[in-house]
């Protein structure tokens, strides 16, 4: 196996490097990160045939322009509903292909999404902080952005002919209202506050990055609640400013926060809102604890099964052909 080497022609901003992240490291103010869309990204990897928590890379609705110089080397893209071109090919996300030298790979975003996941069948080679290479966008610290004029290189670059062609995407999420645990601090909130969070309509601003996405709709008025110390904060809170207005905080939130937190988004859910647009509605839904500790424990069991179904070889095009019936019928001169 040989290395192949791409030369960055175009990327848009918040496209970056990307490991399942580092956890375990918070108590020290240091953010997990790791891809915003975790189901996403795992699938990525899951087609190829990666390890678990295998480096890819992230692109942001800015896209991705890559030209290979060097080598050979199959891919992954999922994600959002991206448009990928490949040569003269044009086709969606959510698919696995070969790349060679002399050609070139741009995925923009289409119809739906925020984030797609580029994957290799190989080693993306980048830095990497505290035994990852996922980065935090705000310090760059981890594999780091993925910018014009960069080379990428990936080393042991295989080529899985055996693993061509559509990905079948995951039919066990959820389409409706996002699921959120109200607390734990939703006692610091005037009369009517959490009920107006799970009964009327919010939308999504174009303040959002990879950091928490700011949402506009009904203000949650607090009760003289920016007196509160600072505590621990996880993925999914949905912290409220003095002025009422809900953030819910993503993939490199800070460690602490001083804000009061109305609920918290539930973790399999985390990664559907984050394919949310700029101006897309979105609504929530209040559960119990016990019931999110199961509808959680329901998805990665689903989870599992559908990462090991889609890392199986679908064999090469020969055998793929051998075992079609291409002959139905048959016609008499």
């Amino acid at each position: 196996m040989a290395d192949a080497v791409f030369s960055v022609s175009f990327a848009g901003p918040l496209v970056t490097v990307q490991d399942a992240g580092r956890p375990g490291n918070m108590r020290y103010g240091v953010s997990a990160s790791g891809p915003m869309d975790r189901l996403a990204y795992d699938a990525a990897n899951a087609a190829l045939g990666n390890p678990q928590g295998s480096t890819a890379i992230e692109i942001s609705l800015g896209g991705l322009m890559l030209q290979c110089k060097e080598g050979a080397v199959t891919l992954a893209i999922t994600g959002g509903d991206f448009v990928v071109e490949h040569g003269t090919q044009k086709t969606s996300s959510w698919t696995v292909l070969t790349i060679s030298k002399g050609e070139r790979i741009a995925i923009r975003a289409g119809r739906a999404g925020s984030w797609a996941y580029l994957a290799f069948a190989g080693c993306v080679v980048s830095k990497d902080w505290l035994q990852s290479q996922a980065t935090h966008s705000t310090s760059g610290f981890g594999g780091g952005a993925v910018q014009a004029g960069h080379s990428l290189t990936i080393s042991d670059a295989t080529i899985c002919d055996d693993r061509l062609g559509e990905i079948v995407q995951p039919d066990f999420t959820s389409d409706g209202p996002i699921r959120i645990v109200t607390g734990p601090q939703d006692h610091h909130f005037s009369e009517g506050a959490t009920e107006r969070l799970v009964t009327e309509t919010y939308q999504v601003t174009d303040a959002y990055d990879r950091m928490g996405m700011r949402l506009s709709g009904p203000l949650l008025e607090l009760d003289g609640a920016l007196s509160i110390p600072s505590e621990p904060i996880v993925r999914g809170s949905i912290q409220v400013s003095g002025d009422g207005v809900p953030t819910v905080l993503l993939a490199d939130h800070q460690t602490t926060g001083g804000y009061p937190k109305i609920a918290t988004v539930i973790s399999c859910d985390t990664d559907r809102l984050a394919q949310f647009r700029a101006g897309q509605s979105l609504r929530f839904t209040s559960i119990s604890s016990p019931q999110a500790i199961d509808d959680v424990r329901t998805f990665l069991t689903q989870k599992t099964q559908y990462l090991r179904d889609i890392s199986v070889p679908r064999g090469s095009l020969a055998q793929r052909l051998m075992r079609e019936n291409l002959i139905h019928g048959c016609v008499f001169d």
